[in-house]
């Protein structure tokens, strides 16, 4: 008999996991569903996940962990090239293999800790595997029937290909091809300007590839704010990208060939241009695709986009089965994916209804600079009744000695000086955005920030003269002011 102990749990074929009735069965393993499963199975549930494909998931083999890795080879090259601004001179010779094997090594490195021998440490049983919903209470896969008290839908998106004539004669990468590579492509198009596409065509040009970003919105990164915006256009263009806002892809021709799609080609835009390419990225954001997942027969509701519905506990229409993860509507990122489910796991195993936060969601784009952010943008500051504390990053000491002075931040705050959101642009901008998220989530006050010891000379240092300034402009005028000033007046007198 299957037992639930960390010292027997262990890969399972589909017939023993068939031959019991789990607490929760989670489908799919990334980050919600790894973070759902260990969480379930530390509260003592019997915890089964199936995975189709590879443990880990996107944000491991083909999202964060790649593309950071990526970036960290640009940066050391663009760093050795922009030396001579600080005195420093250097030659840089980029091996493309080399870099595309430290990127793979970066996987192999980190891909343990989210293996079916870590879950097995955690109490957590695997099974490989496709399942589909048979009816509301069990899921079949390889033909054997398994039972659930409750279940986790974590399946995740996969990406979206441009809908254009011509796109079967061309080989186009995604974000789940491009890191086969081993090649550097000479000519490099990136069909799209949101994070993915921004961050990949910045650090290939670093690298050396000759980069054309074609995006129809009429600036990059269109949920960011304009001036963020603005700052990573800058700093694109400056790299070598050839950035074409307002137009897009309406056709690729693909180089003659009778053994099927090619690599190169050129690709016809909407304005009439037309840019020749030898590999082409496509960076249109994701989709969800739960057809083979058979929704229908566990009573499971779909939205308008494809993506399961879930309420705040991340229930769905039937209460035993509840969804995290880029498979439902949410913010998706890798962190929110990992507490979602976690949330979900905890409900489903306790019977709780603990709500989710999806109200301070931190976010990043890890171009240079990086633009980080989380609550209310300082574009819907004054329609909401607040007002926005903003310090360039230009009089910040630690991003002047290093001369990277391109960025700001910006803290939204209402009448009472709490933190409803934050904008961070520049160097290392996601850890100081770190600080600014927590005082958004318990409503800090800017005195509270500004009363904090912060550690000098920091890019930090920014966010802190923000509420610096703040306060003191707070201490300056009505009740407070006046007592300030008739305390100083009191003072003077009795010498």
């Amino acid at each position: 008999m299957v037992t639930s102990s960390r010292r027997t749990a262990r890969t399972l074929n589909a017939e023993q996991a068939a031959s019991r009735v789990w607490d929760l069965v989670v489908i799919g393993a990334g980050s919600a569903g790894l973070v759902g499963a260990k969480t379930a199975a530390h509260l003592g549930a019997r915890v089964l996940i199936v995975e189709e494909h590879r443990f880990g998931g996107e944000c491991l083999h083909t999202g964060c962990v790649p593309s950071k890795a990526l970036i960290a080879a640009a940066d050391a090259a663009h760093s050795a090239l922009a030396g001579e601004r600080l005195g420093v001179s250097a030659t840089v010779r980029v091996d493309f293999a080399a870099v595309m094997s430290h990127v793979r090594g970066a996987i192999d490195e980190i891909a343990p800790v989210d293996s079916p021998d870590a879950l097995a440490s955690a109490g957590v049983f695997s099974l490989h595997g496709r399942a589909r919903f048979a009816s509301p209470r069990a899921v079949v896969v390889d033909g054997w029937t398994i039972r659930f008290r409750d279940a986790l839908v974590a399946t995740g998106s996969s990406p979206r290909l441009p809908d254009v004539p011509g796109v079967d004669d061309v080989d186009v990468l995604t974000n789940e091809t491009f890191w086969d590579l081993d090649e550097q492509p000479g000519r490099l198009l990136v069909h799209g300007g949101g994070a993915i596409g921004c961050e990949i065509a910045q650090a290939m040009a670093r690298l050396g590839s000759a980069v054309t970003l074609v995006h129809r919105g009429d600036r990059l990164l269109e949920k960011e704010d304009p001036q963020a915006s603005s700052i990573v256009l800058e700093a694109l263009r400056a790299d070598g990208v050839d950035v074409r806002l307002g137009a897009t892809i309406t056709g690729l021709a693909g180089a003659a060939s009778s053994t099927g799609p090619t690599v190169g080609g050129v690709a016809l835009l909407s304005d009439g241009a037309e840019v020749a390419f030898d590999r082409v990225l496509a960076a249109l954001g994701r989709r969800v695709d739960t057809s083979g997942l058979g929704l229908d027969a566990a009573g499971v509701r779909l939205g308008d986009s494809g993506a399961i519905e879930v309420d705040r506990t991340m229930r769905t229409s039937n209460p035993r089965i509840r969804a995290a993860g880029d498979a439902t509507p949410l913010p998706r990122f890798t962190h929110t994916a990992g507490m979602y489910g976690s949330v979900a796991a905890t409900n489903a195993v306790l019977g709780l209804r603990r709500t989710i936060d999806a109200d301070a969601v931190p976010r990043v784009t890890f171009t240079a600079p990086e633009v980080a952010a989380v609550g209310i943008a300082p574009a819907d500051a004054a329609a909401r009744g607040l007002r926005v504390a903003v310090q360039p990053l230009r009089d910040a000491d630690r991003a002047i000695t290093d001369g990277r002075t391109e960025g700001y931040t910006a803290i939204v705050l209402d009448r009472r000086s709490r933190v409803w959101g934050a904008v961070v642009v520049g160097p290392r901008a996601g850890e100081a955005l770190a600080e600014l998220t927590v005082a958004t989530r318990l409503r800090l006050t800017a005195g509270a920030l500004a009363g904090t010891i912060h550690a000098y000379p920091t890019y930090s240092d920014a966010g802190w003269n923000a509420v610096v300034a703040d306060t003191r402009n707070s201490l300056s005028g009505g009740a407070v002011g006046l007592a300030i000033r008739l305390l100083r007046v009191i003072r003077r007198r009795r010498g």
